[in-house]
This record gives C-alpha cells, structure tokens and sequence, in this order.
C-alpha cells in the first residue's frame, strides 16, 4: 500500500516506510517552528499521518482540501510556514533525534516544496476537508521529545508511539 500526498498537478506517492520518515523529519520542523493557530493545526495533519496510531497504507492529504484562511495574508503565511517548515527539515534539523539516517528523504521534501509552492489556496474554505478545525490545533508537547502531539487524542508524540519504544 501506499500513501498520497497531492497538490495542483503534483502527487507525493509513498511507501509506508518513506511515508513515516517523511512526516517524521516534517514533525521535528514543525514543532520547532509553529507559532500561530494555523501552524498548530497543520501539527494535527501531521500527528494523524502516524501509521503506528492511523494504520498502515491509510494516511495522506491533499493541499486543495487545506483551509489555507479567510484572506490573501493568512494563504501567503499559511503557505510560507509550510515551505519554511519543509526547509528546516531538509537542513537534518534534529535527525540525530530519529536514531536512523532518513534515506532519499531530500528528494521528498523537495518534491513536498514543488507542490506546496505550484499550489494555489482556494479564497474559499469550504473546500477544506480533513484539515483540522481550530478546536482540534495540537497545542501539546510532548515532554520527553518536544514534539507536537495532538494530546489527549494519543497519548504521546509520533517518537513515543514507535514499536521500540
């Protein structure tokens, strides 16, 4: 099975392996970077890609079912904090704390950043499906990992849920 991510005219089609190191290495960014509402609630998006709570070949998104905000200004920063996050995580920013070396996860991100920057926000946001409401933004963080979780919806971040933990 495999995972999809879409955007416009461009799929991310990923293994359930490459899918974990995607979304793991993205996590790390993200909850480093996340500093307003939106931010918080696209750290939801991410902690329901976890395969070890969600199911095996069962995640993905597509970034025309984001609610990207009500203006041009949230849609600009919405998308900025994606591509800045997206970044962050192709720099190794604390991939000493994964315990693995994440393989070919470059050539993700970089396709992850195509898509992101060839999408365009719908002005409207009743297109959003899946995308996680205001409520539901994952304002936790795990002690031991500080890392986002969507607390008290699991009962710790995507490290603590690893088989060897």
């Amino acid at each position: 099975m495999s995972n999809i991510f879409s955007g416009g005219s461009h799929d991310l089609d990923l293994s359930n392996g490459a899918t974990a190191v995607f979304i793991d290495v993205l996590m790390l960014a993200v909850s480093d970077l996340a500093s307003e509402d939106w931010d918080f609630r696209f750290a939801t998006l991410l902690t329901l890609q976890d395969q070890n709570v969600m199911g095996r070949g069962a995640v993905g998104f597509d970034l025309a079912e984001f609610d990207w905000g009500t203006t041009e200004r949230e849609r600009a920063r919405a998308k900025h904090f994606v591509l800045r996050a997206t970044a962050l995580a192709a720099s190794g920013h604390r991939w000493s704390e994964l315990g693995y070396h994440p393989p070919r996860v470059h050539n993700y991100l970089h396709r992850f950043a195509t898509m992101v920057e060839s999408c365009v926000p719908p002005a409207e946001s009743s297109a959003a499906r899946g995308f996680p409401g205001p409520h539901e933004a994952a304002m936790a963080s795990c002690a031991r990992h500080r890392v986002l979780s969507a607390l008290p919806l699991w009962d710790g971040c995507f490290l603590c849920h690893r088989p060897h933990h």
